[in-house]
């Protein structure tokens, strides 16, 4: 039986983003002291008077409460603690002489590294960033290499070590965070049965959810297994729309009526795959084993076509128009979030922007300023309605709660471009449209 109880008197956070930060808080919420590092001085400031620098639900109380209480605090340089916590980004990279995606571990290392002169005898380091197999081990050897005077462990190994190195990843949903960090089960990877017991006790504090032990690189591969599980089902999604445009068939019809099959739940299709996780984390899998991987490489392939077929039919839609005001509704890479990471409603307004197809509006309601990025392309920012009303073209990329308040009568006259399926979920649209059905979710003619 593995303890359920560790002295944990200090546990330190390295990376405040949507994972670390959410993590830091429900962790001092038990009532153990938290440090969050962050190389973001923006971002500390921001912690330590108890404000928050990313949207989740409920995240912002949280945060303030235990700030408060004297419970977390945020510094950009760690600090001696029991527990360290890794919850940095894993990117990918890309270069011309690449033939596959591969992973940017420069992150994780810095994190690593950085924590190094403060460990001592005792500690647990967990790493909870989505990461290819092999690179808990790899923590172990950069571990060694800044701190020879400390004994760390090998899988297999047999020599006692002086710290605990497991991997336990993240794997929740945005706009779910805080309820999800509790109650979901957990995969806790150990580089030794010791590292996992030490690392079961720190989930046990706030965990809800089973905490099941296996190897660092099986849990490794399990976190990319679900992220590329997903991808695949979006892919075959994204592709029944392909070929319901080609066979002049409408998709959500299609998919509606095959779902009533007791063994079916296909997932609806959309402008691709955002986020930090599913658009990125299979190409681990692909990079890692190349030449086994060609489902989920393809699955890629059909995802990342979605946002340039996006652009590809704003364009037609826009070629029958003089000067166009172009609304699209939504940046985030999923609905009532902030978070455009990877966002494939983003890519869309950046390649509309590029090929200068006619004014563009970016609505969404989730934040305060356009990134840089969008303002060097000359996209606005507007207000929903005001959108609405100027544009001549709405392309619909993200189901946001405020689309859905939408009176379908808003749209009339318009070419509707919708990636989600929201037009038919409108208030009003049965007197208001009828869609042409070559091109899933393009809706013209408004009578």
């Amino acid at each position: 039986m593995l303890p359920r109880n560790l002295p944990f008197n200090r546990v330190s956070v390295v990376g405040l983003g949507y994972i670390g930060l959410p993590t830091a808080a429900i962790l001092a919420s038990t009532g153990v002291e938290v440090i969050g590092v962050d190389i973001r001085q923006s971002a500390v400031a921001a912690i330590n008077a108890g404000r928050i620098h990313i949207y989740e639900p409920g995240l912002d109380f949280l945060v303030k409460r235990v700030v408060d209480a004297g419970l977390l605090r945020a510094v950009t340089t760690p600090e001696p603690a029991d527990a360290f916590v890794i919850a940095v980004p894993t990117p990918f990279s890309e270069g011309p002489e690449q033939l596959t995606p591969e992973p940017d571990l420069s992150f994780i290392r810095a994190a690593t590294e950085s924590i190094a002169p403060v460990l001592k005898s005792g500690d647990l380091i967990i790493l909870e960033s989505t990461s290819p197999v092999g690179t808990t081990e790899k923590m172990s050897q950069w571990i060694q290499a800044a701190r020879p005077d400390l004994r760390v462990p090998h899988p297999g190994g047999t020599v006692a070590a002086d710290i605990h190195i497991a991997y336990c990843p993240e794997r929740v949903l945005p706009g779910r965070v805080l309820e999800e960090l509790v109650t979901n089960d957990r995969i806790i990877g150990g580089l030794s049965d010791a590292c996992s017991a030490a690392a079961m006790g720190l989930y046990h504090l706030f965990v809800e959810g089973d905490c099941i032990v296996t190897d660092a690189r099986t849990a490794e591969l399990t976190k990319l297994t679900e992220n590329a599980y997903r991808d695949v089902n979006i892919a075959f999604a994204n592709e029944m729309a392909l070929i319901c445009d080609r066979l002049d068939i409408d998709v959500w019809e299609l998919i509606r009526l095959a779902n009533r099959h007791p063994r079916v739940r296909i997932l609806n299709p959309g402008p691709g795959v955002g986020g930090h996780c599913i658009a990125v984390d299979p190409w681990f899998i692909v990079s890692s084993a190349p030449q086994q991987a060609k489902l989920i490489a393809q699955a890629r392939a059909v995802n990342d076509s979605r946002p340039p077929y996006v652009v590809a039919q704003v364009e037609q839609a826009a070629r029958a128009i003089d000067n166009p005001v172009i609304a699209c509704l939504g940046l985030a890479f999923k609905p009532d979030i902030d978070d455009l990471r990877e966002s494939p409603a983003m890519q869309v307004v950046k390649q509309l922007a590029s090929k200068h197809c006619g004014t563009l509006l970016a609505v969404e309601p989730n934040i305060a300023a356009l990134p840089a990025e969008l303002n060097s392309l000359g996209v606005t920012l507007s207000p929903l309605d005001a959108a609405l009303a100027r544009a001549d073209i709405a392309v619909i990329l993200v189901d946001h709660k405020e689309f859905l308040d939408i009176d379908a009568k808003q749209l009339s006259g318009k070419a509707v471009i919708d990636t989600r399926g929201l037009v038919s979920r409108l208030t009003n649209n049965a007197d208001v449209f009828r869609q042409n059905a070559r091109v899933p979710g393009l809706i013209r003619d408004s009578v």
